[in-house]
């Protein structure tokens, strides 16, 4: 880290203060409960009961529309209301989002048809639409270039985390209270970030209490207030001729469109694969699928801290998507099942090599004033299209009679695309 932070006012003596990383883990923390959210439905899918009361034992096809339905509100809310931080403030935007969070896992709780939990995962989808932006919004506004490798990193570790702790835990409520505790339970667990940020957050350090002059200066000083290109072109005007135009934009929504399909297609199945291809009892259910979270959530923080060092972003996102393809690829291949496990949890866990790159790019190449749409485009169109993967997954199971391998190929080929567009950013220097 630089020196600068060190530098001490002459008149006061007085260090600049390091609200932002306190700001760094609410984040953390939040990104964390969304996760929560997302993840109870990929354990309680592998429970008889839960098939049961919704009526979908055996359709595996309707079993994927649970996750693709959430990912398309997901994808269309990132790009609707993405845009929303850059007007009311990335505090307020979360503040309803996690309000949005909290009603759907109630309502989840609560419902006894197929159709009413396809209402409560559109809802939660909405919901977090409008808040993972805002993750992006604020490290723009708080971090330094020089910082955003390991800020975006420490946010994201919720990402691989919230599963990690999510799965045993979830594990345990539906055997011992049953699947709708799942719901209830993190309905008051959302109640934490909520109340965390509307007491401790503000949208700029410039109006934070916790934040002095000197490390508002440091924070100002190291920002990219009129380095880029992008942002020199900012006018008052339209995006028509900013980041919409930007090949390099593109490149990154289509390479995180990649990372993303292979995020959700084993999220939504791998329970259910390690169940009933691999054989594995529900109880071993829980540290199984875990293990890949745990493995990305080590590889997030050494390579966001390892990229701020060597400032090859793109590089770190180019390798990770190429070795989650190739793990997943052998984890298919292998006829052992515990070697196919733990493959593919080396696959999901390589996802954390590279992740942060595309939001540390992003922020590099965006407009200041425009990064709340920026970033709402570019998770709202991964999204969006991912959104598919899992109900395409289910669709590969029916057709071949059980079979996954067709699934785990198709994320293999969608990582690999990824992997090549990263490639190229990284030798433009991006």
């Amino acid at each position: 880290m630089s020196s600068k932070i060190q530098e001490v006012n002459p008149i006061n003596n007085e260090k600049p203060t390091k609200s932002r990383i306190f700001l760094a883990g609410i984040l953390f923390l939040t990104l964390l409960v969304a996760y929560l959210d997302r993840v109870n439905l990929s354990v309680i899918v592998a429970d008889k009961s839960f098939l049961t009361q919704m009526g979908i034992t055996g359709k595996p096809v309707l079993i994927g529309l649970l996750s693709s339905v959430f990912l398309f509100a997901y994808g269309i809310s990132n790009v609707i209301l993405g845009p929303f931080g850059d007007f009311i403030g990335p505090k307020k935007a979360m503040l309803i989002a996690i309000s949005f969070w909290i009603l759907a896992m109630t309502m989840g709780g609560l419902v006894s048809t197929f159709s009413l939990m396809i209402a409560a995962r559109i809802l939660l989808g909405a919901g977090e639409g409008l808040h993972w932006p805002m993750q992006s919004l604020y490290v723009k506004n708080w971090f330094p270039i020089r910082e955003r490798g390991k800020a975006n990193s420490a946010w994201l570790l919720g990402l691989f985390v919230g599963p990690a702790i999510a799965m045993p835990i979830f594990v345990q409520l539906t055997t011992n209270w049953g699947w709708r505790s799942t719901f209830t339970t993190l309905a008051l667990v959302g109640l934490i970030p909520l109340l965390l940020i509307a007491v401790l957050t503000k949208d700029r350090p410039s109006v934070s209490k916790l934040t002095n002059q000197q490390e508002i200066d440091y924070i100002k000083n190291g920002s990219d207030l009129s380095t880029s290109s992008s942002a020199e072109a900012e006018t008052e005007g339209t995006l028509k001729n900013l980041f919409l135009k930007d090949y390099r934009f593109w490149f990154l929504t289509i390479a995180y469109l990649g990372s993303s399909s292979i995020w959700w297609g084993t999220m939504a199945w791998l329970p259910s694969y390690l169940k009933i291809i691999r054989n594995f009892s529900f109880a071993q259910l829980g540290s199984l699928a875990s293990l890949p979270y745990i493995l990305g959530a080590i590889t997030v923080i050494v390579c966001g801290y390892w990229s701020d060092r060597t400032g090859k972003r793109t590089v770190f996102g180019a390798v990770g998507l190429t070795l989650a393809s190739l793990f997943i690829l052998f984890g298919a291949k292998a006829q052992d099942n515990y070697i196919s496990a733990y493959l593919l949890s080396c696959g999901i866990g390589s996802i954390g090599i590279g992740i942060h790159s595309f939001w540390s790019a992003l922020q590099n190449i965006t407009p200041p004033r425009q990064l709340g749409a920026a970033s709402g485009i570019l998770n709202g169109v991964a999204q969006f299209g991912s959104a598919f993967i899992p109900t395409v997954i289910g669709f590969f199971i029916q057709l071949s009679g059980g079979s996954y391998n067709g699934g785990l190929f198709f994320l293999v080929g969608l990582g690999l695309m990824g992997a090549a567009l990263m490639a190229v950013l990284a030798v433009k220097k991006i």
